[in-house]
């Protein structure tokens, strides 16, 4: 199987080292416009060879695109003009509603799997890619009606090779839901580091910056190139998750200037609900919800 990668990044770049180790690529060349990350690319063993996007997408049985989602948006139609009818294209976005629209009149629509492999870090580049980052790690494949059963069926052999469960959604669930999961936590840890960098004497916090403080904010270090765009297209969700988060910040706030110590207990002790649903006792959540969940927070 020819694999072409489209951003040789962590996201990318792993995914092609584990699509070598499990033998699903039989060939991987690379395409990235960052001259360093294509050589360290080739050299990491993360791709074979490093053509230009035209070139790539022609001769790939899968087009792999791991870029940011607004260039998503851009490159998808042109890849899609450029492939054979045989090929199989395949996004790992964290957003989806602006991506499927993009191409949702399209020739070759049926050819592309829009897809969120939920893994990663909060490092950059090809030297960030790493092995088995997906194992055991959920994937949502969206709107998966409208994908061709031929390549829908490859697509979910691929990341079956790498080892992730896959969930189907519409790219309307799928961005609610990563809204309140996965970006919610990179805004809130994003303004967490910014409220203590706006602390005028601030090196004694960070000299006793224990494990708690080192974990939550440790996704404010993630690619302001990956993640503005995230958050510009699921603007309207994420903000409805703020929202949220922003009324329960307040109640806790509002416990605190009361000299509510019970109330106070009573957040904590709901919260503590959560236990309960990461470990598969009945909730109010959809069993996706739930699902994904459990695997995003592994």
């Amino acid at each position: 199987m020819k694999l072409a990668v489209i951003g040789l990044g962590l996201i990318g770049g792993s995914m092609a080292k584990d699509l070598r180790r499990t033998k699903f690529a039989t060939e991987i060349i690379g395409v990235d416009n960052h001259p360093l990350n294509a050589r360290l690319a080739v050299e990491m063993g993360i791709a074979d060879r490093i053509e230009s996007l035209e070139v790539a997408v022609k001769e790939a049985d899968i087009v792999l695109i791991a870029i940011p989602v607004d260039k998503i948006v851009l490159l998808l139609p042109y890849i899609l003009d450029h492939i054979s009818p045989s090929t199989t294209v395949i996004d790992v976005g964290s957003t989806k509603r602006e991506i499927t629209e993009s191409v949702k009149d399209h020739p070759l629509r049926g050819n592309f799997i829009p897809s969120h492999p939920m893994s990663g870090t909060e490092n950059s580049g090809p030297s960030a890619a790493i092995e088995h980052l997906f194992e055991n790690k959920i994937c949502i494949v969206c709107d998966h009606e409208k994908c061709r059963p031929q390549h829908l069926a490859l697509a979910e052999k691929m990341y079956q090779s790498l080892g992730m469960p896959i969930a189907y959604m519409s790219s309307d669930e799928q961005d609610h839901t990563t809204a309140f999961i996965s970006h919610l936590p990179h805004a809130t840890s994003f303004a967490l580091a910014n409220a203590v960098l706006a602390i005028e004497d601030r090196n004694i916090i960070f000299d006793l910056a224990s494990g708690g403080f080192q974990s939550t904010v440790r996704l404010a270090k993630s690619s302001p190139q990956m993640w503005s765009p995230i958050f510009w297209q699921n603007r309207d969700y994420i903000h409805e998750a703020l929202e949220v988060y922003i009324r329960h910040l307040e109640e806790f706030k509002k416990s605190l200037k009361q000299n509510d110590h019970e109330g106070l207990t009573a957040l904590i002790v709901n919260a503590n609900k959560i236990r309960g649903v990461l470990e598969g006792e009945n909730s109010s959540l959809t069993k996706n919800e739930e699902t994904i969940i459990k695997f995003y927070t592994k």
